[in-house]
């Protein structure tokens, strides 16, 4: 123990001797520090003495606490590049869904309208109508919603901790988000393509969208497949034309050439007319575009959609599944179950998330569009009936 506080106080003096020496030669070099130039550097000597001090002072740090120190400017050019590309993201998810509905009713309604029986065109304007509206509404509920915040003026709330960044106390489920640089309750996450926190109150759109949005791609994605293939087979066939060349110029046959009618060479080396008007070029170069589009995006939002529907039926957010995890080992430590209190069942977590308090609620809060509020305020949490200890048995 002796030894260890000796190299600790050896490599700490060493640190010292070198911000001495750094000192002294700013000094020298700005004329005693008498100057501006002088006094901006004794203050960033100061902050840097005091960053390195509350490195090795503080009792409680660890390598963790480290390494967030060195990242920091990272994590904040992090932070400021996906607030700022937020706007990005959103204008994005706008134009490309406007394309995708663009193509749609100019290209492939009229396939439809043209070609299906009439029970599969009313069932094809139902059910893509209905799909659009509730992506379009889920998407404008979620990036417009407050995720909800604690109140900074009551003191009368039940908490758990104090946030180190806001310096308010901080109920449980609420996490501290470094984008929007506040607190959320029962945040789940930042994403970008909202440009908002997902939270307590934009959750259930959030998850919505994600869902709708995917069943959307999924259902473009196969009522385009046959219109794909041909166009695909259409673009691979006039491209190979346009590679082609005209024809190649025969020598050695001056007496051949002399027997034909004038004009006959001239009109042999005219380009032939192509097979593919602009327009159907356009229709095609379309539906390719369509396609690749909705099932790439249904590809990647389905993982995600997937992720985010295990974690409900778990109970928790995507920050609580770390923290669950860390207290689940430290509590198998002590020889004890590590119970999630906000877990009430997989079905039971869906009925809280989308507000089902009766069976009509599935179809007028979950089929059709609908701004009710969650259950509860976000600042307080009912632990299930039936656990008398919720954190470890």
């Amino acid at each position: 123990m002796t030894r260890r506080r000796g190299v600790t106080r050896s490599w700490r003096w060493l640190v010292a001797r070198m911000m001495r020496v750094l000192l002294r030669w700013s000094r020298l070099c700005c004329g005693g520090g008498r100057g501006p130039l002088g006094r901006r550097l004794r203050l960033l000597w100061s902050y840097w003495q005091v960053v390195l001090k509350s490195l090795y002072f503080n009792s409680l740090c660890n390598s963790d606490s480290m390494m967030d120190a060195v990242f920091e400017p990272i994590y904040w050019l992090v932070d400021n590049l996906t607030r700022w590309f937020g706007v990005v993201f959103v204008c994005l998810v706008v134009a490309l869904t406007c394309s995708v509905v663009v193509i749609v009713y100019v290209c492939v309604l009229p396939v439809i309208l043209n070609t299906y029986p009439l029970h599969r065109i009313l069932g094809h304007l139902c059910y893509g109508n209905w799909n659009l509206i509730m992506v379009v509404f889920h998407y404008y509920k979620a990036t417009s919603t407050s995720p909800g915040h604690p109140p900074q003026e009551r003191r009368d709330m039940p908490t758990v901790t104090m946030c180190k960044k806001c310096i308010v106390p901080k109920p449980a489920r609420t996490h501290h988000c470094s984008i929007c640089n506040r607190c959320i309750l029962k945040m789940d996450h930042h994403c970008p393509w909202l440009n908002n926190c997902v939270g307590h109150f934009n959750h259930r759109y959030f998850f919505s969208f994600c869902l709708y949005m995917t069943l959307g791609c999924v259902y473009c994605s196969i009522s385009s497949m046959d219109m794909f293939i041909e166009a695909y087979n259409a673009v691979e066939s006039y491209r190979s034309l346009d590679l082609q060349l005209p024809g190649d110029k025969v020598t050695g046959a001056g007496l051949l050439y002399s027997l034909l009618p004038p004009g006959y060479m001239q009109s042999s080396y005219q380009t032939a007319a192509p097979q593919y008007t602009f327009r159907e070029r356009l229709f095609h170069k379309s539906i390719i575009y369509l396609w690749v589009l909705t099932s790439s995006v249904a590809l990647a939002l389905s993982a995600l959609t997937l992720w985010h529907s295990i974690l409900i039926l778990r109970g928790e957010t995507s920050v609580e599944r770390h923290i669950n995890r860390k207290e689940a080992q430290r509590v198998k430590q002590l020889g004890k179950v590590f119970r999630n209190p906000y877990h009430f069942g997989r079905v039971n977590n869906f009925k809280v998330l989308f507000g089902v308090e009766k069976r009509s609620h599935w179809v007028t809060r979950v089929l059709l569009p609908s701004s009710h509020t969650p259950s509860g305020d976000g600042l307080t949490w009912d632990a299930p009936p039936h656990r008398t200890d919720p954190m470890a048995i």
